[in-house]
């Protein structure tokens, strides 16, 4: 094991705490309208800062973590949620028609975002000892989309298409970095699209959103409510925006604007100019990422950092298109901006990891 050389990616932190900064801004604006109802317009915002300073402790302390300790407790950690998948499934609490929440009152914990950065671990770990067998369809590929798939199945039982997809995701990204062969993939890709083809079909509420999705306009108070209020929040929102603290959409035609819909008051109240920034903001942190993946000192570093950016970016990439009408809606937090709690801290957990392998950079 090598000692570290230099200090953690100065530009990876600064991007991430100013990213920060404007979720509990943006936070506390979008959701105070809402909060004032429940008798403190800064409910959302302190627990938002609750959230937000134990990730800010989980990203320093794992920050200062050697990264090879994840390599050797990847299996035990992704056994440990699969375990809590399952415990899920029995006795969690349902939260806007899924059962993926675990806890008392109004602290919980989602076992599935523990599942995305266990399985980046896991995946990196199994692809780096075995990256010869990568290329084999038979001994390499299906074993290790065989766990993925498994984690998936048991996503999409509670059900969270949102989370799943980012898994999944993230999972090939990392699979096909690996080295796995383009055939392979592309022969899995088109299972997979007619699995979800399935699964859309499966469930009546996701073909209503497909269909809210081609026109939104064919029911403008039902399916197509948010994608159209969505809009209303980020048109008027113009070049300069409407300025901080002046959305109208948050006056309770928005659905829960502090989550998954953040970025639409984002829009309306910064402008296209503020929207801008925070998405070329999301591009450094990718990029600086990716650096730190193509500068790794080994193949597990390589693949975990390309994993944890890789999670970031298909976030960043599902919420931006469903709020702006590009893609069908479905439950996707906008990382480090969105209200949340297990899905900040664990974000913010993830980036810490980067940071240390970042450490160990050999440029």
């Amino acid at each position: 094991m090598a000692k570290a050389r230099s200090a953690p990616d100065f530009i990876i932190i600064v991007v991430t705490l100013v990213l920060l900064a404007v979720g509990v801004v943006m936070v506390y604006s979008s959701s105070a309208v809402v909060a004032a109802k429940m008798g403190d317009p800064f409910f959302f915002t302190k627990r938002q800062l609750l959230f937000a300073g134990l990730g800010v402790i989980a990203m320093f302390v794992t920050m200062n973590v050697d990264y090879w300790v994840w390599k050797k407790w990847a299996k035990t950690g992704l056994i440990i949620c699969f375990v809590l998948l399952a415990v899920v499934l029995l006795i969690g609490r349902e939260v806007n028609g899924a059962k993926s929440w675990l806890g008392v009152g109004a602290f919980g914990i989602q076992p599935a975002e523990f599942t995305k950065l266990a399985m980046a671990a896991f995946l990196a770990k199994w692809l780096s000892d075995n990256q010869k067998l990568i290329v084999s369809f038979r001994k390499g590929l299906v074993p290790t989309l065989g766990v993925v798939c498994l984690a998936f199945g048991m996503i999409m039982l509670q059900p969270d298409l949102g989370t799943g997809t980012v898994l999944l995701g993230t999972s090939v990204l990392m699979i096909f970095i690996a080295g796995a062969r383009n055939g392979h993939l592309l022969g899995l890709a088109s299972l997979g699209v007619l699995g979800f083809a399935g699964l859309i079909l499966a469930a009546p509420y996701r073909m209503k959103r497909i269909t809210a999705f081609i026109d939104p306009w064919q029911d403008p108070q039902g399916t197509g409510y948010q994608i159209i209020q969505s809009l209303y929040a980020i048109g008027p929102g113009g070049i300069m925006g409407l300025g901080i603290g002046m959305s109208r959409q948050k006056f309770l035609y928005l659905p829960e604007p502090y989550n998954d819909f953040i970025f639409s008051i984002l829009a309306e109240e910064l402008g296209l100019i503020g929207a801008a920034t925070v998405l070329l903001l999301f591009l450094l942190l990718l990029w600086r990422g990716m650096r730190v993946a193509a500068m790794a000192q080994d193949l597990f570093g390589s693949l975990l950092a390309a994993g944890i950016v890789g999670m970031v970016a298909i976030q960043v990439i599902i919420n931006v298109g469903v709020v702006t009408g590009m893609f069908p809606v479905t439950g996707i937090t906008l990382p480090f901006l969105s209200y949340g709690g297990s899905s900040l801290t664990l974000m913010l957990t993830g980036i810490g990891v980067l940071l240390n392998i970042s450490r160990y950079s050999r440029a």
